[in-house]
């Protein structure tokens, strides 16, 4: 049985229709930074600030601590202007699934590569509070170092009372959410729900790849 379920937000949970990977991209690219693809998606997930100043350097633009600054707030004002225009929901069957996972006695996290002043805006748009729906939200600014470190899950684990990572189970759409729910010692999911597909998932190490969030309820190797 599961004590925790810790998931990522954008592409996992929620859908905001690719917005973030447009707001990173074009951020870096305002610097005078080129973006690969497989770059893109390599630091997807991570810590923007760290994301940025990486993609700045491999774009062939030497980062500074001022020009990275500029560069996310750049990013945090196309992402919410990108928001307003269309609004992001939840992926189907999501709201759903955590409230059966709640009725089960699953506490559920969200945990994201946003800081409080992206993430906590979002959720309010979609209606989604701790108390209710949820039981914690842990964003870059609850610690030290994002994804691929396991300290966003760990902390989720903390703020619901969950001490057995064998009963934690981490979900999320990109590369270094599996990284990080490695990292973290708790069952790692990957989902299909964001821009990878199950080949690209695969190649790293899981323990599920399921098409959404909401099978977990379902997925009968978990309860």
């Amino acid at each position: 049985m599961l004590d925790l379920v810790a998931l990522d937000m954008a592409g996992t949970t929620i859908d905001d229709h690719g917005l973030v990977y447009t707001a990173l991209a074009e951020s870096v690219r305002e610097t005078g930074a080129s973006i690969a693809p497989l770059d893109l998606q390599t630091w997807m997930g991570t810590d923007k600030i760290a994301a940025i100043g990486a993609l700045m350097r491999l774009g062939g633009v030497i980062p500074t601590p001022d020009s990275t600054a500029s560069a996310f707030q750049r990013f945090r004002v196309i992402l919410a202007e990108s928001y307003d225009a269309t609004p992001p929901t939840a992926l189907p069957g999501v709201e759903k699934a955590l409230e059966q996972l709640k009725s089960r006695g699953v506490r559920v996290a969200l945990t994201t590569g946003f800081d409080d002043a992206i993430a906590l805006p979002l959720l309010d748009r979609l209606g989604w509070r701790v108390g209710e729906l949820l039981d914690a939200v842990v964003t870059t600014s609850d610690v030290s170092i994002g994804r691929p470190a396991p300290y966003l899950i760990h902390r989720a684990m903390e703020r619901t009372g969950a001490v057995d990572v064998r009963r934690v189970l981490a979900a999320g759409d990109t590369l270094v959410d599996l990284a990080a729910a490695c990292n973290a010692g708790v069952i790692a999911v990957g989902v299909l729900t964001g821009g990878l597909s199950r080949a690209e998932l695969e190649a790293l190490p899981h323990d599920h790849i399921l098409g959404s969030v909401a099978e977990l309820p379902s997925h009968a190797k978990l309860f």
